[in-house]
């Protein structure tokens, strides 16, 4: 079994060391991920300029551009053989709800399902990415039963969320659906030192709404969310209205 590991926190965070040393146990595991922190890349390739990837001495390569370039020259360059699945995390920070329309850790999975591959996104939906360690044992009961699974679904990636506890209180794992989240003061607006008008995006506060067996719910209850996402975001139940709109007409 061969795994490809990225990640958008970059190469020495702590939650692709963790993840990279579990998925060791059960395969061979090769790391392709940012020299830097890329949250909030998405699913952006880096157009502008080259890119340089970098191998390091323990075999991992570093990349100067996003999560989906790092999956991208995995796949086209770097690798000698195609993964079997593409993991990316464990992520610093949660990616539920419509986070996963900005992740990069989302992004990378999905890069990966794009030419074929399975994916698998983990992230910590908490700040103290010390935890991370102590869920050891569920991420590595994760990937193993994942693994066995002998029909993945095709075009399917599965968006992980660990609760921000500590290992051993965690209840279970729970299947979800995404919820809704919503920022509100995530604007500020301020003046660089020249007096010129500028703005910060991120911070403010969120408020999240959902179905019982919605990710959030799971998370606030000590569980771990696991959401099937899928990359066709067609609204099948729509097409006939939009039809009839007979647009173009």
């Amino acid at each position: 079994m061969h795994l490809l590991i990225s990640n958008d926190d970059g190469i020495e965070a702590r939650g692709i060391t963790v993840l990279s040393s579990v998925c060791r146990a059960v395969g061979t595991v090769s790391v392709v991920a940012p020299d830097r922190e890329q949250s909030g890349a998405s699913h952006s390739l880096t157009l502008q300029r080259p890119l340089r990837p970098v191998r390091r001495q323990d075999g991992s390569y570093q990349v100067d551009g996003t999560p989906t370039d790092c999956v991208l020259l995995a796949l086209g360059a770097l690798l000698e053989g195609k993964p079997d699945y593409v993991f990316s995390g464990i992520n610093h920070g949660p990616n539920m709800g419509e986070d996963v329309l900005y992740s990069g850790t989302v992004a990378a999975a999905m890069e990966g399902l794009s030419l074929g591959i399975p994916g698998v996104a983990m992230s910590l939906a908490g700040a103290d990415s010390a935890l991370i360690e102590s869920h050891r044992p569920w991420i590595e009961l994760l990937v193993r039963d994942i693994l066995r699974v002998s029909d993945f679904p095709a075009e399917t990636l599965l968006n992980i969320n660990f609760p921000p506890i500590p290992g051993d209180e965690i209840r279970g794992i729970r299947a979800t659906t995404l919820g809704n989240r919503v920022y509100s003061g995530s604007l500020v607006r301020t003046r660089d030192p020249w007096d010129r008008e500028v703005f910060w995006i991120g911070g403010g506060q969120i408020s999240w709404s959902g179905r019982e067996d919605s990710d959030f719910r799971a998370i606030r209850d000590g569980f771990i969310s696991v959401t099937p996402l899928h990359v066709d975001l067609t609204n099948y139940a729509l097409l006939e209205a939009v039809d009839g709109w007979r647009l173009g007409d």
